[in-house]
């Protein structure tokens, strides 16, 4: 597979989805699902369908995980990973601070980058109301809108401004809460903006210097994942009991063990 060609039809399945998004944002949302932490909209299902046919015009053959279903076989050679809308409690209530995420993984033939056996090729991000896209090729520098970013080089704590998820589940509120509260005296500055793969690409280009959550799954992280580590950052995670949830400290690659994060 040529993964230039694979980054230029996910970057423009992304951009197609993106202006979908940014023309909603303030119409009226249908709610497909209410949780306390979390909403699905029926435009997430839309959006991972519009994604999904580009990406299978140009390659049939991969299949697909996103957060609004699966297509193809489990075990299959090439996936690409989809998150339609990365921040939808945002976008719901008309916050400007979401993304498409679109990423091309390949089952490895030894170790992974994941516990189900698949590495990261390819990374594409893009914020519509910022007009931002990020993008990535493994091996390669990562660019935004074009040109190579690189992550900070802040050594010192005092002078990070981490950014942390909250995930949705009532344990991962009881243990990350705590770690709050201590880590807000150590740092410049704690954002809490709602979008993880946002997250992953501001730490990036440099505007965080670090990003953590403890329960997020493959679709959110994938994409960005991959641009942190081709701008230089370090992305540490590992995966919980359901392989596609994992735990997340990414970095600018001199922070991590200054964060000290409990488990």
């Amino acid at each position: 597979m040529n993964l230039n060609q694979a980054r230029i039809t996910a970057t423009r399945a992304a951009l197609a989805a993106g202006d979908l998004l940014r023309r909603e944002l303030h119409a009226p949302k249908r709610a497909q699902s209410v949780l306390q932490h979390d909403i699905k909209l029926e435009l997430d299902v839309r959006c991972q369908k519009q994604i999904a046919r580009a990406l299978k015009r140009a390659f049939p053959e991969v299949a697909l995980l996103g957060e609004e279903g699966v297509a193809g076989r489990s075990d299959a050679a090439r996936r690409w990973v989809v998150d339609p809308i990365d921040g939808t409690v945002n976008f719901t209530y008309g916050i400007p601070h979401a993304c498409v995420s679109i990423a091309l993984q390949q089952r490895a033939a030894g170790r992974a980058d994941y516990r189900d056996g698949y590495d990261t090729l390819v990374g594409v991000v893009y914020d519509p109301f910022c007009r931002e896209l990020w993008t990535a090729i493994r091996g390669q520098p990562a660019r935004l809108n074009g040109k190579i970013i690189q992550a900070s080089r802040r050594r010192q704590l005092r002078e990070a401004i981490v950014s942390i998820g909250f995930a949705k589940s009532r344990s991962s509120l009881v243990a990350t809460l705590p770690y709050f509260v201590k880590l807000a005296h150590r740092v410049r500055k704690i954002r809490m903006m709602g979008s993880a793969a946002l997250g992953l690409t501001y730490v990036a280009c440099g505007r965080f210097d670090a990003y953590i959550e403890r329960e997020i799954q493959t679709w959110d992280i994938a994409a960005g994942g991959l641009v942190l580590q081709c701008a230089g950052g370090e992305f540490w995670h590992e995966a919980l009991s359901d392989p596609h949830q994992h735990r997340v400290i990414a970095s600018n690659g001199l922070l991590r063990h200054s964060l000290r994060v409990p488990r």
